[in-house]
């Protein structure tokens, strides 16, 4: 009987020994294969992304927030709830040069960026037609590489920093249409959605407060 003990005792040990040999990293399941996404003229190869911010993305230094609204908000334009990053109008972020129309040094933001991870859906909120990128009106390169507008009616629905893209110029998009992912193409402070609207084919002095558009509720 005491000959049986310690041969299972051994044997114990012999299976501990072997998986104390295994670094953290061949304990974790595989990592999940990439997936090629089709995005109209591009092509982007990425992982599988995941609307839900995950511990790593919340403490990103990156992800500064320069209003003091912590709620989080919905909208018809991503997936999930998310916290509001650069309200539209004066603001204490520093990308901008400063403005006479704002106090001390404060600059002027032309749009609304809400923070969400990368790869976050983006759907359309409104019926319109893609913009060719070459028209009158163009975003600049702080937009992002792959930025666009949807006309809509006599305004311009600019979306920024943006990585894959589900909509070539000219499509017509509905409500509801997935149109691309959000990014940080462009961008300093890590991934979100920038929502700007100016009247069509109009410039950065021409955008209005894209508030109406971006319908955002708690």
């Amino acid at each position: 009987m005491e000959w049986r003990w310690s041969v299972g005792v051994v044997l114990l040990l012999l299976l501990a020994g072997c998986d104390a040999d295994r670094t953290p990293a061949d304990r974790q399941p595989p990592a999940p294969e990439p997936t090629v996404l089709a995005t109209g003229h591009r092509v982007t190869v990425s992982p599988s992304p995941s609307p839900t911010e995950s511990p790593t993305q919340r403490a990103d230094p990156r992800w500064r927030f320069y209003v003091r609204d912590r709620h989080r908000y919905t909208s018809p334009w991503f997936a999930g709830a998310h916290r509001l990053m650069i309200g539209y109008g004066c603001t204490r972020a520093p990308y901008y040069s400063p403005d006479p129309r704002c106090p001390g040094r404060q600059g002027f933001h032309h749009g609304m960026d809400v923070a969400m991870p990368c790869g976050t859906p983006l759907y359309s909120a409104v019926r319109g037609r893609v913009v060719d990128p070459r028209s009158a009106g163009a975003p600049g390169a702080a937009y992002g590489p792959y930025a666009f507008r949807i006309r809509t009616g006599d305004v311009d629905v600019l979306v920024g920093h943006v990585l894959e893209v589900y909509v070539d110029p000219g499509d017509v998009v509905r409500p509801g249409r997935l149109i691309a992912r959000a990014n940080d193409q462009g961008a300093p402070d890590g991934c979100h959605l920038h929502l700007e609207v100016r009247h069509a084919a109009g410039g950065l002095s021409d955008a209005v407060d894209p508030a109406p558009y971006l319908r955002l509720s708690r």
